[in-house]
């Protein structure tokens, strides 16, 4: 129970971190021994897309009206009605003087039913796999980016597991550069996972070549780079995206960047205001992993360099909903670019 308690006054990147950590998707918020309220993943994101800073506290953020039960005044029945209407993940327990003394847990109450509480996913996903890597050379010039060795598996081993081990079979390769030698590797490698490549007879950019799977999907499917792992719970991605009605969504995560010098700031004229030491900014940053409806895919163009972004922008045009969802930077691990990479292979 302690390693979910926060008290009112962390701050939201600390509340994020223990999310991370613990896997849970709620912290109780305890001051003194005495419940102050609760803190869902959902309340955090929807205070990130708000513009609220990690390094914020959450005190403006968390319930401060959260539903609890007396010690030795509920039943078993009365907290599974409880759980199954207001969809909690937990419920405190505190006694009359509001001291915290337990947390019911759902899995406490329905373990038979843990695996549909958090559900498989079964999703086909598609990896943009046909890049040069040309940030990781020289050894892309060797190898594609895709089987970049990270321990004792490639790239793309890791991220395919990361989905097969969420439920999904099916799979996607989008590939250009080196196509042989990825193809050559999953025919030695004969997973027990379904792998269709996409080939692109030229460079298509980050989107272009999602064209030839036109009519492939009746449901949402995930897209993903081939130089990312995302540690998150992909159902809830999906239920994120499915019950806020999005046509596209777009996982985002939070970054902090501390300038190591003092900033100057000026009047009109030139002259020095002040000066702040080391300032900090607070921003969203795109981690290559999407989830798409499949008409979204009418609006690319055949044959043609077509990124992301385009498609984003032209689905905005098409007044398609763009969702966001927020994760914390460290279930983002990306190895894009050599400084990623010696920084980042430590977390397999």
């Amino acid at each position: 129970m302690k390693e979910i308690i926060i008290k009112s006054d962390s701050k939201v990147k600390f509340a994020l971190e223990i999310l991370s950590k613990t896997g849970f998707k709620s912290l109780i918020i305890a001051d003194d021994e005495k419940l102050s309220g609760t803190l869902s993943d959902g309340d955090l994101r929807k205070a990130l897309l708000k513009g609220v800073a990690v390094t914020d506290s959450i005190s403006n953020i968390y319930n401060k009206k959260p539903f609890s039960f007396l010690k030795d005044k509920f039943t078993l029945e009365e907290a599974k009605k409880v759980f199954l209407e207001q969809h909690f993940d937990l419920i405190p327990i505190v006694n009359t003087s509001n001291k915290l003394i337990d947390v019911l847990f759902w899995k406490d109450v329905f373990e038979k039913h843990k695996e549909k509480k958090f559900g498989k996913l079964d999703l086909s996903v598609v990896i943009m796999a046909g890049g040069k890597g040309t940030r990781l050379e020289p050894f892309t010039k060797v190898l594609p980016k895709p089987l970049i060795p990270i321990n004792e598996k490639t790239v793309i081993e890791h991220i395919i597991e990361s989905f097969v081990k969420a439920g999904a079979k099916d799979f996607y390769l989008t590939v250009n550069y080196k196509s042989i030698l990825l193809k050559a590797f999953f025919q030695e490698l004969k997973p027990n996972y379904s792998i269709n490549f996409v080939d692109e007879k030229e460079p298509l950019g980050t989107a272009g070549s999602l064209y030839f799977l036109k009519n492939k999907f009746i449901k949402p499917f995930i897209v993903s780079n081939s130089d990312i792992l995302i540690k998150l719970d992909y159902s809830n991605l999906y239920n994120f995206h499915k019950q806020n009605k999005n046509d596209i969504t777009l996982v985002a995560s939070t970054k902090n960047y501390i300038i190591p010098y003092g900033s100057c700031e000026l009047d009109s004229n030139g002259n020095l205001l002040k000066i702040t030491e080391k300032p900090s900014y607070n921003f969203l940053a795109n981690t290559g992993l999407y989830i798409l409806n499949p008409d979204i895919l009418d609006l690319i163009p055949d044959n043609k360099l077509y990124h992301m972004t385009s498609l984003i922008s032209d689905a905005r045009k098409k007044n398609k909903k763009i969702g966001v969802f927020p994760v914390n930077e460290d279930v983002w691990i990306d190895i894009g670019q050599w400084v990623d990479y010696e920084k980042n292979i430590s977390k397999f």
